[in-house]
């Protein structure tokens, strides 16, 4: 049914748009793109498993209370670890160009990628069962399951609450000043260091969340993960506009729309090939993406 089919994949897309912030946010401020997001968003969702063996919760208890400390937990870790990177693998390379920067980038995601590895072992391991209860309704043929609903509804509340971060606080105004110029930025005494360090600390925290999400919905976790979803979340913050947070949000659901009708109308084994299709037929009618991009130039 195809009502139901949306709902999977603005289910699915919502976690798409989260991740996608973190890239689109890094670049509005430093115009690079940080390549081991991806793998801080699997870091989150091992990190979240770990709490919940921790705190024994398996089974199911603590329930929603228990899922929320979790998630903000692995956020909050993940988001530490974003600000590290930013420390030790970014801002050395800042005055060195673009290419050193990815190149950097790269390392730094093979080096979370293969630490997840060490740590939590290279085959693929079952995320618990039973945080959220297996509760369903069904309206008019169309089955909403509670999972569904906290993933969903949780994901919309955080990008709503980033995106009135952004526009409505005097720290939002100063990420959008260092966006349009540092230097300039600094003469008027904003502290451009540590609001790059605040930018990397709240995306890499979305992304984290967002691994916490992807195992409870789909119950399994691979280290190798952070690079397929990294894919697809650089791809939705393309397609609604880079530097654009609104066009991450939108990119992330059309992306997710547009695996699900795939998958569920042509073929599951299609479904990324018809996603990056679509992702290819805009760019070549609207290059700047869905929104249009918000990266500001020095003139």
């Amino acid at each position: 049914m195809l009502v139901q089919q949306v709902v999977n994949g603005l289910t699915v897309g919502s976690i798409y748009a989260l991740v996608a912030l973190g890239y689109t946010m890094v670049f509005g401020v430093l115009k690079m793109i940080n390549f081991a997001h991806g793998d801080l968003f699997a870091l989150g969702a091992y990190l979240g498993l770990t709490f919940l063996i921790w705190g024994a919760l398996g089974q199911g208890a603590g329930g929603l209370a228990a899922l929320l400390l979790i998630g903000l937990l692995a956020a909050l870790c993940v988001g530490l670890a974003g600000v590290l990177v930013e420390r030790v693998a970014y801002r050395p390379l800042r005055g060195a160009g673009r290419l050193p920067a990815v190149v950097s980038a790269l390392g730094v995601s093979v080096f979370i990628q293969n630490g997840i590895m060490l740590l939590w072992g290279a085959f693929p391991v079952a995320f618990p069962h039973g945080m959220v209860p297996d509760v369903s309704w069904s309206v008019g043929g169309i089955t909403i399951s509670l999972m569904r609903l906290v993933i969903l509804g949780g994901s919309l509340v955080l990008m709503l609450a980033l995106y009135l971060f952004i526009q409505y606080t005097k720290l939002g105004a100063a990420m959008r000043a260092i966006a349009v110029d540092h230097e300039t930025a600094r003469l008027m005494g904003i502290d451009v260091d540590r609001l790059i360090q605040l930018v990397f600390l709240l995306g890499a925290a979305l992304g984290g969340l967002a691994g916490v999400m992807v195992g409870l919905y789909y119950g399994q976790l691979n280290f190798t993960m952070g690079w397929l979803y990294g894919l697809k979340a650089f791809t939705a913050a393309i397609l609604g506009g880079i530097g654009n947070i609104p066009g991450a949000m939108v990119g992330g659901l059309v992306l997710g729309l547009a695996e699900t009708l795939a998958a569920g109308y042509v073929a599951g084994e299609w479904k990324d090939a018809v996603a990056f299709f679509i992702l290819i037929l805009i760019l070549l009618v609207r290059p700047t993406g869905l929104l249009g991009e918000r990266v500001a130039e020095k003139i």
